[in-house]
């Protein structure tokens, strides 16, 4: 039986005693004296023992340097040895704490592959002309450029008047045409693909035409897209480097026109080479041939793949409705076409930039609207000009086609797309540090300043358990009996010195 003397002032040790005395029996009423009977079962150790456990435990333990302060018998050398080891200590801490603000500063880095391969696959290519309508559509419909003047005006954030040429006209034309559609009036009366114009088509020696488009509606109107992305049997590859696409449209300036008072003041076609699993976006990207010209046009392969969050900005959970791969393109049409059915209930076939004004669709970051994707796949290009036909050819080509001259000169657009090299371009941006290199560095430093390791740390976690786990039990058996009624402890001596036997 081991004994112990309390000394503790007799009011206080009577509130002190009281107090627990309630929480206990009001909380948990029992517990208290099963968890004191089952340790007062145990043998606690003598602070002899628990004086040998921390001397073997310092003789014993791999943490290096701890064993040198105990044997020696020279206090000054028991000095250094401390000195040593707390320095050891401060540096392994300092060092540990700078290697995990590094890492959760998320740092990245990028790293630029080129691959050569024998075949490449070619992107996809959108072409539209820079006139959207049928000049006979458009006579027997004047009031389209009222519609398309305010549609311009509201992509350029300019006031809306009611003074508009036409206003009425469309007002009435809108009143007793309820269903009309002006998608399926461009569709039905914009720029076509057919032989009369799409004069020529070869893509690596093999003839094409028009059924190698897919029909895109984009804001030029309508537009025909070279293996597209939902034609799997089209996606075209090239083994040679130099030869690719070759086109031959004609743009039929007398057959389409668009107003000039409008901006409109351009003749030829304009295109945007993208990947097959993206949809086109021609804003500030669309490359334009004019008409008299043929345009040559050389292209490279650049993947891009982006860390998530908080590596880098992409989301890979994002998924859009309309679209199978996820793009910023593609979600911007989709966001905005949310905002605009929102508030009018109707989709128009053109949508203002009023909603990028207002910041409800934004692009780039991680929680924004449109976060960059994940991986993507871009083709800078270079394109150059030369004019076309030459004077030879051109009397050639007017005797082909039963054209003038002057009208070869006027329509007939020339362009030519290839790859540089048959090789591409792999930037990608990799984490820095992983969690396996942060732990091997964490190691290390241990193992640097104080030779020690996972087994190291278990030891000393051991030994921080085992004596917490001893002055729990010592705490709890000094708490004194706390069942209902119990009447407080005796003053067995008359002063202020208690003798309690546990």
């Amino acid at each position: 039986m081991v004994y112990y003397i309390q000394t503790v002032q007799d009011i206080n040790s009577d509130v002190v005693n009281e107090l627990l005395r309630k929480i206990c029996t009001s909380s948990c009423p029992g517990l208290l004296e099963r968890m004191k009977l089952c340790l007062s079962k145990k043998p606690l150790p003598s602070p002899t023992d628990r004086k040998k456990f921390d001397h073997d435990f310092a003789i014993s333990t791999s943490f290096h340097g701890v064993h040198n302060i105990v044997r020696n018998r020279s206090k000054i050398r028991k000095v250094i040895w401390l000195v040593v080891v707390l320095g050891s200590v401060s540096l392994v801490v300092w060092q540990i704490y700078s290697r995990l603000v590094n890492y959760f500063t998320w740092p990245t880095t990028t790293s630029v592959e080129v691959q050569y391969v024998e075949n490449i696959e070619f992107p996809a290519v959108t072409f539209c002309n820079l006139n959207r309508f049928q000049t006979d559509a458009v006579t027997k419909f004047g009031f389209i450029f009222f519609l398309w003047n305010i549609v311009s005006k509201v992509l350029h954030l300019q006031e809306i008047s009611a003074n508009f040429t036409g206003f009425k006209e469309a007002i009435d034309f809108l009143e007793s045409q309820q269903n009309f559609s002006i998608t399926e009036f461009v569709k039905k009366n914009g720029f076509y693909l057919n032989n009369s114009t799409l004069l020529k088509c070869d893509f690596f020696g093999k003839p094409c035409g028009s059924q190698d488009f897919a029909h895109v509606f984009t804001e030029y109107g309508n537009c025909f897209t070279f293996n597209h992305g939902e034609n799997i049997e089209a996606r075209r590859k090239v083994s040679v480097s130099g030869r690719g696409l070759r086109l031959l449209f004609n743009v039929n300036q007398e057959e389409f026109t668009d107003d000039p008072a409008l901006g409109f003041v351009d003749a030829g076609i304009i295109f945007v080479i993208h990947s097959p699993k993206k949809v086109p976006q021609f804003d500030g990207l669309g490359l334009s041939s004019p008409v008299g010209m043929h345009a040559r046009v050389t292209i490279r392969q650049v993947k891009t793949v982006h860390q998530e969050y908080p590596w880098g900005e992409c989301n890979p959970n994002i998924k859009l409705q309309k679209f199978s791969t996820y793009s910023t393109s593609g979600c911007l049409k989709e966001c905005k076409a949310r905002h605009i059915e929102k508030q009018c209930g109707c989709l128009p076939f053109l949508l203002p930039d009023l909603i990028e004004v207002k910041g409800l669709c934004t692009v780039g970051t991680h929680n924004s609207t449109c976060p960059v994707p994940c991986e993507e796949t871009e083709y800078p290009a270079t394109i150059s000009y030369s004019t076309f036909p030459s004077q030879k050819a051109l009397k050639h080509l007017s005797k082909k086609l039963n054209q003038s001259q002057k009208y070869i000169r006027e329509n007939l657009v020339n362009i030519e797309i290839n790859y540089s090299d048959l090789n591409y371009k792999i930037t990608q941006q990799q984490k820095a540090v992983s969690v396996s290199e942060l732990l091997a560095d964490v190691g290390g430093q241990l193992g640097l300043f104080c030779g020690a390791s996972m087994i190291t740390i278990i030891e000393i976690i051991e030994y921080v358990f085992t004596n917490f786990y001893w002055i729990c039990i010592l705490f709890l058996l000094k708490i004194p009996e706390m069942t209902p009624g119990a009447s407080p402890p005796q003053n067995h001596l008359g002063n202020k010195n208690n003798i309690e036997e546990c």
